[in-house]
């Protein structure tokens, strides 16, 4: 497992009497985009969380890089030390912040010096081509701008890597199919390490070098695979 930017090593995840994952083992390389596709329960939402240190593994271990972040029944590093960019189906804003308020709480929480964080922020913006919204709410955007203020929010702190819980499912199809493409651009330009987890296919074609599938808490096929390209 060494020389990657993520190691699931033989993991089992386990909610009272439910398995949501059964002895789990995944590699995600450096820069790579990895898509995870299954149905709703299949566990692929609790593999993201275990990575983001969301939750424990009962068994087997979680590394990041060469550092262990996990192990049975316990975290050895707290997400807010992983430098984990997350960002969840349902966005979680912070509705009484805006846009620039949510960016600032997360450089806030990483104790980044003051003189610091109005580039970033800035830069943030920048990327997902937002940077005039900074002085507006949540409630005060569309869906596919508060889908860009996450995003941004996740990207502030510089992650190594980036996990994303089904971001789009919310989306109309043509908001939907921008954003992927913006999604692609930016793991391409950032050469993010990204692990995207959906259930839709059209996702893994645009997004994915790797796709895995997974069923009953279990990977049943992991599948490189050469990117369609979509435009907005």
């Amino acid at each position: 497992m060494t020389g990657a930017a993520i190691s699931v090593r033989n993991v089992t995840k386990r909610f009272a009497s439910h398995v949501a994952l059964d002895s789990v083992t995944l590699k995600v390389a450096p820069s790579e985009s990895v898509v995870i596709l299954g149905p709703s329960g299949c566990g692929k939402t609790t593999l993201l969380r275990l990575m983001a240190g969301l939750e424990v593994p009962d068994t087997g271990e979680i590394w990041l890089g060469d550092v262990q972040a996990a192990g049975p029944g316990r975290s050895l590093i707290p997400p807010y030390r992983r430098r984990i960019g997350f960002v969840f189906q349902d966005l979680a804003l912070w509705p009484h912040l805006t846009v620039r308020g949510n960016l600032q709480f997360v450089l806030d929480a990483l104790g980044l010096p003051r003189n610091q964080r109005n580039r970033r922020i800035g830069d943030a913006l920048k990327l997902v081509r937002i940077e005039g919204f900074g002085g507006r709410y949540p409630h005060e955007l569309s869906g596919g701008e508060q889908q860009r203020v996450a995003l941004a929010r996740a990207l502030v702190g510089e992650p190594s890597p980036l996990l994303l819980d089904e971001p789009l499912s919310s989306l109309d199809a043509e908001l939907r199919a921008a954003m992927r493409a913006e999604l692609a651009r930016l793991q391409r330009t950032l050469a993010l390490t990204m692990v995207y987890v959906t259930h839709d296919r059209e996702d893994a074609a645009v997004l994915a070098d790797r796709v895995i599938e997974m069923r009953a808490g279990r990977i049943v096929t992991a599948t490189d695979t050469t990117r369609t390209e979509e435009r907005a």
